[in-house]
């Protein structure tokens, strides 16, 4: 059975006071009526202020900034409440994507158990005077405006390498998978270029965010003092974000969630591609004091060009590759990209010279050694400079250079052996190199430890362990097969080859999940409720 549906009649119909009522005389008169975008036109070009105009203008500056000075935020502490209004506002306004945060909202808490002390902590990026976001990219995709000191990222120029994921102290920048570039906070530059307040300011029901006007020299002087409890030294950066309170804080006040452990982004590209540049620079220098065949040679070469391969696919925009060496001025990574370049066309050389029987291939393979060291002192710089204590300068030289020297022995091992030609003195050596870069790395859990180090040593044994026991004993294991064959000289070729065959692998794999935790047990100090930005 078919509905009825009772249709408005349009026809004109008076009401009591005589005037017209029909369905379409209202909606004429409903369409006369102004939008609330309308009305809000109206009054600003009457002039009249928009509503808490005179609010929002409080909480800028007079002027904008003299010379000696910058725009920066300014956060009461006593007023934060922890709302996540801010949050909210910079999300919205800024389009951000879903997860995707530019300001965070954490805890300090202290005290005493008499006079406990709890302050809410609003942060976002600091435009610091020295900003290590943009000294490290190796792309130039930041850049500080000279007259308001706000450090922006220029997202055209972006090349996804996260690099200044690892340089800020401060986790400020924010990776964007889909986009494959990375984000931050641009101090809604576009808004105060209008005098309007940014999206943060205005949200904050309690006025805990302002934009401040401060000077340089007072930045770089008071960079010895304390930035904010608990936070990263101040003197990395120069941050210049003035956490202010009518009270003084306690000394001992710590992040909320400064004890929670969480593993941290592994970066598999990073790992294998450091692994096979540390081998590839290995197994040259083996060749160079120890001599070897034409095969070891060419698989030298290959997995010199098989590293570099795997360095891009850690790139959210590989096609922009080549603006990875825009800051050799300034930036490790530009310059490792610069040596590990020369590296894999040093080591096709020298593969050349050794199949084609040049008379300069010892030559080549020196060149070859010499790029590969250097290009693995850059890997060093490039994580020591970021000042955190788990990449501290001499534990990552131990390290990389600890790799190369240990893949390297036991490549040169496995391809003598497989060649039966004598290898038990390499196999020693492997595996002497094997059981010394263990014993180095055991002593990160002495209990002397502190700071960021006990905390990786923690993650280590915690939520890490399964991969801790698999790097300690898998080499321990396999390296203690090669004494046995040095005792056994008289053993035919194939078993000595079994041996270094199983120790090679047995050593690449410890030394993969070595790699994987120098990324992941990392956990240096962070602001307050502050979320990593990796991928």
């Amino acid at each position: 059975m078919a509905r009825v549906v009772a249709l408005p009649v349009l026809s004109s119909v008076p009401n009591g006071d005589g005037e017209d009522d029909s369905l379409a005389t209202r909606l004429l008169r409903e369409q006369a009526d102004l939008s609330a975008v309308e009305r809000f036109s109206q009054l600003h070009d009457a002039g009249e202020a928009p509503l808490h105009a005179e609010r929002y203008a409080a909480l800028l500056p007079a002027a904008p900034p003299a010379p000696g000075e910058q725009y920066a935020f300014e956060v009461d502490l006593d007023a934060c409440s922890g709302c996540k209004a801010c949050v909210t506002a910079c999300h919205n306004l800024n389009g951000l994507s879903e997860g995707e945060a530019w300001r965070s909202v954490g805890l300090l808490h202290g005290g005493s158990s008499a006079e406990p002390v709890r302050k809410t902590v609003t942060s976002a990026c600091h435009h610091c005077l020295e900003p290590a976001c943009m000294h490290g990219c190796p792309a130039s995709a930041y850049a500080k405006d000279e007259d308001t000191g706000i450090v922006r990222h220029l997202d055209d120029q972006c090349i996804g390498c996260q690099y200044c994921v690892f340089t800020c102290p401060f986790d400020v920048p924010k990776y964007q998978p889909a986009m494959g570039i990375v984000r931050k906070c641009d101090l809604c530059t576009d808004r105060l270029a209008e005098g309007e307040a940014p999206a943060c300011v205005q949200a904050c029901p309690s006025e805990a965010i302002r934009i401040a006007r401060v000077r340089t020299a007072d930045v770089r002087a008071d960079a010895l003092g304390t930035f904010l409890p608990g936070a990263p030294e101040a003197s990395l950066t120069l941050p210049t974000t003035r956490y202010v309170s009518r009270e003084p804080l306690p000394r001992n006040l710590r992040p909320a969630d400064a004890s929670e452990l969480r593993p941290a982004h592994e970066h598999a590209p990073l790992v294998w591609m450091l692994v096979l540049t540390q081998l590839a620079a290995g197994a040259f220098g083996a060749r160079v004091v120890f001599g070897g065949g034409h095969r070891h040679a060419l698989v030298a070469a290959g997995l010199a060009v098989l590293a570099l391969v795997a360095s891009t696919t850690h790139l959210g925009r590989p096609r922009y590759a080549f603006r990875a060496l825009l800051n050799l001025r300034r930036s490790w990574l530009s310059r490792e990209v610069l040596v590990f370049g020369a590296f894999g066309a040093s080591a096709l050389l020298a593969a050349g010279t050794v199949v084609f029987r040049s008379p300069h291939a010892s030559v080549a393979a020196h060149l070859a050694l010499v790029t590969g060291l250097l290009g693995v002192g850059a890997s060093v710089m490039v994580y020591a400079v970021t000042g955190r204590a788990w990449w501290s300068p001499g534990r990552t030289a131990f390290r990389f250079f600890g790799t190369t020297a240990v893949l390297g022995t036991w490549s040169l091992a496995l391809a003598e052996a497989s060649a039966a030609r004598p290898a038990e003195h390499l196999l020693a050596l492997a595996a002497a190199l094997t059981l010394g870069k263990l014993a180095g790395e055991a002593t990160d859990f002495a209990p002397r430890r502190h700071g960021a180090v006990a905390r990786g040593a923690a993650l280590l044994r915690g939520a890490l362990r399964h991969r801790t026991a698999g790097r300690f004993l898998l080499p321990t294991v396999f390296a203690g097969l090669a004494p046995l064959a040095v005792l056994g000289a008289g053993l035919s070729a194939t078993p000595l080859a079994i041996v270094a065959g199983l120790g090679f692998v047995a050593a690449f794999s410890g030394e993969v999940l070595e790699r994987r935790s120098f990324f992941a047990a990392e956990s240096a100090a962070r602001m307050p409720g502050a979320i990593g930005g990796g991928r």
